[in-house]
């Protein structure tokens, strides 16, 4: 009996008419298996990824193949979406047998839910040097019952590496280390591409923007450029959707050309805020349309009814990947007329015989800004080829919510606002914020994914920690109280219901929430930002806010505990290192007075890497801790306060002078490490 017909994910639908007996992740599928003493089959997937239905469509479809699936396991399907915490359990102890990772995850498992062998994609037949599906299914089986020694040797292994963590050296860290870092990931940065060498090329948007941190604080021209290179070859490369905005997840090549085609809502989050300062940096109409891009695409197609943000879109249509997205000349030609597509042709690099397997994937071989004229012509085609595409058959759009991940495009949308000159994208992210925070939220606690009225509770630190960065960018661009609060609120669930006294780390699960084999305790970056690393900015960004003592404190002590785990592998933990650059060169900058509304949009204007904003309001006060009590209470007139830790700078009463006081504190040095 297929059990999926109630699930809320859509990736769960998509196998409701399996022949395969699934279930659900949760006790009752544990129960059932001890109750048959039956070894589990755990198959873990997202709704846009492509081998994902290519072994639903050869295996989990075919009625021989899902007979013996029934016949020797308990069959469990899983959202990785929906279910990370899970899905992080079983992918760590995938690369604990030594292999590589990724989606569709299949492991083995006890009836107590504890892996003892596993891979990813396993062919119906054999081919690609692997068994084929059946084959692996019976062998499991006959280890299971036959030999459960080696099940168990496997098992305990497996058990004992997953229950440890990620420890530090115990060491400090200061800006000196923070560069000798950088100086290092410079030069794994591919000089004629951008990005880390070699193939396949993801955004990883964390390392990048500690790139650009370390490029504006130390003014090397070397990183800046190899941070603004990998941000122009991604906007030309076939990566980004050029008719449509917005990014596909990853590029199979080392130049950006050829995407999976996927597009994930948290890649494009964290890619808005990247051009956007790419923008910023150099003003580049480039950078500015991607990041308008990823906008369009997101009001288009990505946002529900109720104002928030949906999670991907698939990678497959008709059965075949990036079908929806690439071209024939010929059809250009029949859309455009000749003279037109042979320009567009020129442009996107169109040919009769195609740049990818016979087909087309628009990527822009013009490198430098076309003048006006050649632009407004090139978006007149594109409006009319995004037109045509819009008659295909669609890619399926995975609609569920995710608070983290609208978390993470909140903030995106705050930030980049400012620096593009674009205050209705304020509006869309307060709107998303409203539903998240309300819709998703029990007593202040939030939950995961929400469809269809159906909410995943309790939420992961993930959530909690994005949807606090996000509340704190919007108290910083609006001055509405309520945004601090609500931070204020998360931050004490994370410290309360996450927080491991023992390691001082996030736990991804609340304490409440259903056990695992282990409770994960992650601190590395991955496709999204490790919570930790969040949460630790998040921290620093409060304290400059209120500059609390008690605020200081605990974004310090955070820290502390986690720089040592980020000292050992500097890459995978670059949001916590982006967050101690944050703590030991960022800026406050208090705007106060009548008619200040100009010195504070310029205020805001400042990227936000450097800075945090506060406009104090009629009747409101500072901490009694905070350095600029004093000069904030001596005028009635507009004026900006410039602070960095507990020295200000004095007043200044316009944009020319807040923007000359910003960039002299920045060029100053700073406190002693952490």
């Amino acid at each position: 009996m297929n059990r999926l017909k109630d699930a809320s994910s859509p990736y769960l639908l998509q196998h409701r008419d399996n022949p395969a007996h699934w279930w659900e992740w949760g006790p009752e599928a544990l129960a059932e298996a001890k109750r048959q003493n039956k070894p589990i089959l755990i198959s873990i997937g997202y709704a846009a990824c492509h081998w994902c239905h290519v072994m639903a469509h050869e295996s989990f479809e075919d009625a021989d193949t899902a007979a013996v699936m029934n016949d020797l396991f308990v069959n469990i399907k899983v959202d990785r979406e929906e279910r990370p915490d899970v899905d992080h359990v079983y992918m760590s102890a995938l690369h604990l047998l030594g292999e590589p990772g990724g989606w569709p995850l299949t492991m083995f498992l006890t009836p107590d839910g504890e892996p003892f062998w596993g891979g990813t994609y396993f062919p119906k037949e054999p081919r690609f040097g692997r068994p084929g599906f059946t084959q692996v299914l019976r062998e499991i089986s006959r280890l299971y019952h036959a030999e459960p020694e080696r099940v168990l040797k496997n098992r305990d292994a497996i058990k004992h590496q997953l229950a440890k963590v990620e420890a530090g050296d115990g060491g400090v860290l200061g800006l000196a280390d923070l560069d000798r870092m950088a100086l290092r990931l410079t030069e794994l940065i591919d000089t004629e591409h951008g990005g880390l060498q070699g193939a396949p090329k993801f955004p990883n948007p964390p390392i990048l923007e500690y790139l650009l941190r370390y490029a504006r604080r130390a003014s090397d021209g070397a990183a800046r450029h190899r941070f603004l290179l990998t941000l122009e070859r991604m906007a030309l490369g076939g990566i980004q959707d050029h008719l449509g905005g917005g990014f596909a997840r990853y590029s199979v090549d080392e130049r950006w050309l050829v995407p999976h085609f996927e597009k994930m809502l948290y890649d494009n989050a964290q890619l808005l805020e990247l051009y956007a300062l790419g923008f910023a940096e150099t003003g580049r109409p480039l950078f500015r349309q991607a990041a308008e891009g990823i906008v369009a695409w997101l009001e288009r197609e990505m946002t529900t009814p109720e104002g928030a943000f949906a999670s991907s879109l698939d990678a497959d249509s008709e059965g075949e990947e990036g079908r929806f997205y690439v071209w024939s000349l010929a059809e250009i030609r029949e859309v455009l007329g000749e003279e037109d597509a042979a320009f567009f042709a020129k442009v996107y690099d169109i040919t009769a015989a195609g740049n990818f397997e016979g087909h087309n994937i628009p990527n822009r071989l013009i490198s430098g800004e076309a003048p006006d004229p050649v632009e407004q012509r090139l978006s007149v085609m594109r409006a009319k080829l995004l037109e045509r595409r819009a008659s295909r058959v669609r890619p399926g759009l995975d609609d569920k919510v995710l608070a983290d991940w609208n978390g993470l495009m909140i903030g995106a949308l705050v930030r980049a606002a400012p620096l593009l000159g674009r205050p209705y994208w304020i509006a869309l992210a307060s709107r998303a914020y409203r539903f998240v925070s309300d819709a998703m939220s029990r007593d202040g606690q939030l939950g995961h994914s929400w469809r269809g009225g159906s909410l995943i509770f309790p939420g992961f630190a993930l959530d909690h920690a994005a949807m606090m960065r996000a509340a704190l960018a919007l108290h910083e661009a609006t001055s509405d109280a309520s945004y601090l609060r609500d931070a204020q609120t998360w931050r004490d669930i994370l410290l309360t219901e996450f927080m491991v006294e023992e390691t001082g780390c996030l736990a991804m699960t609340a304490k409440g929430a259903d056990p695992l084999v282990v409770r994960p305790q992650p601190v590395h970056d991955e496709a999204v930002p490790n919570a930790n690393g969040v949460f630790a900015e998040a921290l620093v960004r409060l304290a400059q806010i209120t500059e609390a003592s008690d605020d200081i404190k605990r974004a310090a002590d955070t820290l502390d505990r986690l720089i040592g785990v980020a000292r050992t592998s500097p890459l995978g933990h670059t949001s916590i290192l982006n967050a101690l650059d944050l703590h030991l060169r960022g800026l406050s900058i208090v705007v106060t007075g009548n008619n200040a509304q100009s010195l504070y949009e310029t205020a805001l204007q400042v990227p936000y890497p450097d800075r945090s904003v506060r406009l104090l309001r009629a009747g409101e006060a500072l901490d009694d801790n905070h350095p600029a009590k004093a000069l904030a209470a001596s005028g009635a007139n507009a004026q900006a306060l410039v602070c960095a830790g507990q020295r200000c700078s004095f007043p200044v009463t316009d944009a020319e002078g807040l923007n000359a006081r910003v960039r002299e504190m920045l060029a100053t040095e700073p406190g002693s490490p952490v």
